[in-house]
């Protein structure tokens, strides 16, 4: 047998393989892993070049794939100013965050702030254009909620993007409005995707240099060895700026880019389809915004129709926002109208989030077996909002895990980061325990186990992308990509599984951060 490069030895290996499912003993050679056995086979791969690691008996787990998330959204707030529920409890704190930023900024830069969260404010409403003026007149400003489906501009923002009184709501969007007035009040819904491409000025090269520095390091220390980038405005150029940043370094995760649905086109025309790329930067379904921010449906079903019939037969598959049951219906509607066309031998279509799935709907589902992206986290960071605000009826349906699972549905898991944070293990122990970040439980009947937990964030991740024959679990011939964790979460007890720390990520067989 050929040498290894790197032997993890001593280490808990949970394979996530059915074929072998633990382990004492993996090799890799090159980015690929050659091994995976026991204490008995080192002698065999062992060579003068081999580094080995003692693990001293912690858990290796393959690399952590986040089905769904957002980078640019997150260097975007890695730049800006935290306004999340740790930073922030009032509209007062923050203003005085805004006004401590606009003082040491030259009049006219835009301020940015990210992550409010409404229902954790003392208030308990959104701040408006009136509060931001208060504090930063000079500067346009704009607050980005914590959903990114909201934000909130001030006066010179407002003026700057040509939003006034005569303005009307673009299709799926809703500008809020003073009742007796008509003037936008500075609170938009479904509207920051067009501002920052539109309206605030790109990140400069410098300012995109550091963020990705963080991100990239954020997620590495996450043990997130894959990241899904489902943002609906992905386009060609942004194709490019990842593909630069792969080529230099200065992002280690593997990336599997949706592109959006409108920019499909431009991928096609460029000779992309999905599965384009390499297995750094892959090209993969098509992201298709469902909204009701307007109070109907948007895109309406025969145009979602169209748009899915459309990627459909050029040989995409298609990922779907849908998050309250209206959507998740509209959304099931389309890929049942879908399998009317000629079969994509190997084509699966995706649900993003399902958030509200009652009976009816998860047999509809288990009938179509599209692959379902959800996010256990919100369960733990958003839980007792939704305990508070959602209907008690509706609460049993809320981010189901065991009857998806039951129902034969393959489910991958994901944080939607920066959304919510990206931590994995937040993640497992939330589909594990059900429980809000104050410890009342959601659903318990919903509740899965660790094995379970940890297949969605690796094995099913990795289906959710197309890419089972090269990740998603500790196989010979496989990506070398893992993650040494301090604990082993199927022992440990629940309440500890978010406690645990990644000790070491490894990507290509190179270790790329360790604690």
């Amino acid at each position: 047998m050929a040498t290894a490069d790197l032997v993890f030895q001593n280490a808990n290996v949970i394979t996530l393989d059915p074929a072998l499912p633990g382990a004492r003993l993996v090799a890799t050679r090159g980015n690929r892993i050659l091994l995976v056995g026991n204490s008995r086979s080192l002698e065999s791969i062992r060579g003068s070049g081999t580094r080995i690691i003692d693990c001293q008996g912690k858990t290796l787990v393959p690399g952590f794939n986040d089905a769904h998330c957002h980078i640019f959204s997150l260097i975007r707030n890695l730049l800006s100013i935290d306004l999340s529920p740790t930073a922030v409890s009032s509209i007062g704190d923050i203003k005085k965050a805004i006004s401590r930023q606009a003082k040491g900024t030259p009049k006219g830069k835009w301020l940015l702030g990210n992550g409010y969260n409404e229902f954790y404010l003392a208030e308990k409403r959104h701040p408006t254009r009136r509060d931001l003026d208060e504090v930063a007149p000079d500067h346009p400003t704009v607050l980005s909620h914590h959903s990114l489906h909201a934000c909130v501009l001030n006066s010179r923002a407002l003026e700057m993007a040509n939003i006034n009184r005569e303005t009307p709501e673009p299709p799926g969007t809703l500008i809020e409005r003073d009742l007796s007035s008509g003037e936008p009040n500075g609170v938009l819904f479904e509207m920051l995707g067009y501002l920052r491409e539109k309206v605030m000025p790109p990140l400069t090269e410098t300012e995109l240099e550091r963020g990705i520095k963080l991100a990239n390091q954020y997620y590495l220390s996450l043990g997130i060895t894959s990241l899904q980038e489902a943002t609906a405005t992905n386009d060609l150029k942004r194709w490019q700026t990842y593909r630069r940043h792969k080529e230099n370094g200065g992002l280690k995760s593997r990336i599997y880019l949706m592109p959006g649905i409108q920019a499909l086109n431009q991928f096609r025309e460029a000779g992309l389809t999905t599965g384009s790329g390499d297995n750094q930067l892959r090209l993969g379904c098509a992201k298709i915004m469902l909204s009701e921010a307007s109070g109907r449906l948007y895109p309406p079903q025969p145009e979602l129709n169209r748009q899915v019939t459309g990627a459909h037969r050029a040989g995409f598959p298609v990922a779907i926002h849908a998050v309250p049951e209206s959507a998740i219906a509209a959304a099931t509607t389309a890929l049942e109208n879908v399998r009317r066309q000629p079969p994509r031998p190997g084509l699966h279509h995706r649900l993003e989030h399902c958030a509200e799935c009652p009976p009816p709907l998860l047999e509809r589902l288990r009938k179509l077996k599209p692959l379902i992206v959800t996010q256990p986290p919100f369960l733990h960071y958003s839980g007792d909002r939704y305990l508070a605000t959602v209907a008690t009826a509706t609460l049993p349906w809320l981010y189901r895990l065991r009857s998806l699972l039951d129902s034969g549905l393959t489910v991958a898991a994901s944080s939607d980061s920066p959304i919510v944070p990206a931590d994995p293990l937040v993640g497992i122990y939330a589909a594990v325990t059900r429980k809000t970040s104050s410890g009342q439980q959601l659903a318990p009947e919903e509740r899965i186990t660790v094995e379970e937990a940890l297949a969605m964030y690796t094995r099913s991740a990795a289906r959710a992308s197309f890419e089972e024959d090269s990740k998603g679990s500790i196989t010979a011939g496989k990506l070398a990509d893992m993650v040494l964790l301090s604990d082993d979460p199927t022992k440990s007890p629940p309440e500890r599984i978010k406690e645990s720390r990644v000790k070491m990520t490894v990507i290509d067989g190179e270790v790329v951060w360790e604690d």
